[in-house]
């Protein structure tokens, strides 16, 4: 029987408990119960946030609240964004930026017409909730006769109804806003 020159040392069983205790070892100084401590309210630097501050009175999805929501920090009107998920819900999302004010979604196909696809684009346009303020395209394909997908036209309507939809939704959720406000 020849025995390895490497003993015990170069097994795998060894290589892994090393590699399991080095990572335990490296664990245990990244925190204990005691390690971080907030200090107290009162020592507190909160003079950024007066007086017109970086994030003074403004919330991520809201907005400001001084403004009514029209501006916030993201780029884009909070309620046209919020109301243009809520509208295109239902189908897959490929992409979104808050900040650019662009949502992308997947090729989606009803249960109902497997033959057809849908994908929809939406563009939110500046901070104020205006009736310009949001753009839809939307693209339609159809599979032809030997199975493949082939580019079918849209009825302008259909981007003005999805236009028109996110645009109410926008308005309720700032109704709503205003009056958990008030």
């Amino acid at each position: 029987m020849v025995r390895s020159r490497r003993g015990i040392f170069g097994t795998p069983a060894f290589l892994s408990g090393c590699a399991a205790l080095a990572l335990t070892l490296a664990l245990s100084g990244c925190g204990g119960r005691d390690t971080y401590q907030a200090a107290p309210k009162s020592d507190r630097d909160t003079s950024a946030n007066k007086d017109g501050g970086v994030l003074s009175g403004s919330n991520l999805f809201t907005g400001d609240a001084r403004k009514g929501g029209s501006e916030g920090s993201i780029a884009v009107n909070a309620f046209l964004w919020r109301a243009s998920l809520d509208t295109i819900g239902f189908l897959p999302l490929a992409s979104a930026d808050p900040f650019g004010g662009v949502i992308i979604t997947d090729w989606y196909s009803p249960p109902e017409t497997p033959t057809e696809r849908f994908k929809v684009n939406v563009y939110i346009i500046g901070r104020q909730l205006r009736a310009d303020g949001v753009k839809v395209s939307v693209f339609r394909q159809q599979t032809d006769t030997a199975g493949a997908w082939k580019d079918a036209n849209v009825a302008p309507e259909v981007s003005a109804e999805f236009e028109n939809a996110v645009l109410s939704q926008a308005r309720e959720l700032r109704l709503r806003a205003v009056a958990q406000n008030n």
